[in-house]
């Protein structure tokens, strides 16, 4: 076993809304990832998402509930099937735990979807 520094991954990439797998739990991936901006509307049949937001503030919209603010050392579930579409001020920095099935944007497939997930 050995430690994973999160700042040492977060300094090997730049890309904004790319997800990089740093570690795996059980069925699960956990990610990194740098956002800023607006994405897209999307959502995720069968498996919940985790949002735990490290730096900065989170912004996700919803069809038919109000936009959640998600502020750093808070996290955020959206059910599976929810749509949902996240947007940032200024750079924020998330952890997801996902399982390894879940689609970046679920059946969206737009050009920011990444569909080879990487290792750092």
């Amino acid at each position: 076993m050995k430690t994973i520094n999160l700042s040492e991954k977060y300094a090997r990439f730049k890309e904004h809304w790319h997800p990089y797998i740093v570690a795996e739990l059980n069925n699960n991936y956990v990610k990194l990832a740098k956002l800023q901006g607006e994405f897209i509307w999307h959502k995720h049949d069968e498996e919940d998402e985790l949002f735990i937001v490290l730096e900065g503030t989170l912004m996700m919209d919803f069809r038919d509930k109000p936009t959640a603010e998600i502020k750093a050392g808070e996290i955020l579930v959206v059910p599976k099937g929810v749509e949902h579409r996240p947007w940032t001020k200024a750079e924020v920095k998330v952890m997801l735990v996902e399982p390894k099935s879940t689609l970046h944007t679920g059946t969206t497939i737009v050009e920011q979807t990444v569909t080879d997930l990487e290792w750092i």
